[in-house]
């Protein structure tokens, strides 16, 4: 279990103009004791893995209902391992076809969430991701 808060990087790659979804997983996160980092819309690649690691985050959660997914998660997980930071996990979700998940898991995203899932279901893995500690009552 770790000793300090988890910090969680929640962003919006590229030119989705759809925030809601991403805000409503930043709050339920921060809601069960999870500091998050939210960069607001129209993110590069490049901004949000800066902004992930200047804020010595455990993780980035990227939201992309454009259909650009395996392009905008892709650069994300290739500057993270450029940067030797591939220790800060990558998950998301949006619009996902369901054939792609499998080959988001095989470039390296740790979880997939797509439409629908509750935002407790997000909650709990996160919990067991980092193994952190908080109140599923707030979830």
């Amino acid at each position: 279990m770790l000793s300090e808060p988890v910090r969680i990087v929640v962003a919006k790659p590229g030119l989705d103009g759809h925030d809601r979804g991403a805000k409503v997983v930043a709050r339920a996160l921060r809601d069960a004791g999870v500091e998050v980092i939210y960069t607001g819309l129209h993110q590069t690649a490049a901004d949000i893995v800066a902004t992930a690691l200047q804020e010595d985050a455990h993780g980035i959660g990227l939201s992309v209902l454009s259909g650009a997914h395996m392009t905008h998660f892709t650069e994300v997980l290739a500057l993270l391992r450029q940067e030797q930071a591939g220790d800060i996990k990558v998950f998301g979700g949006g619009i996902i076809p369901e054939t792609d998940i499998p080959r988001l898991r095989e470039r390296g995203v740790a979880a997939v969430f797509t439409p629908g899932t509750p935002a407790r279901r997000i909650v709990e893995w996160v919990r067991e991701e980092f193994g952190c500690a908080g109140s599923p009552e707030k979830a």
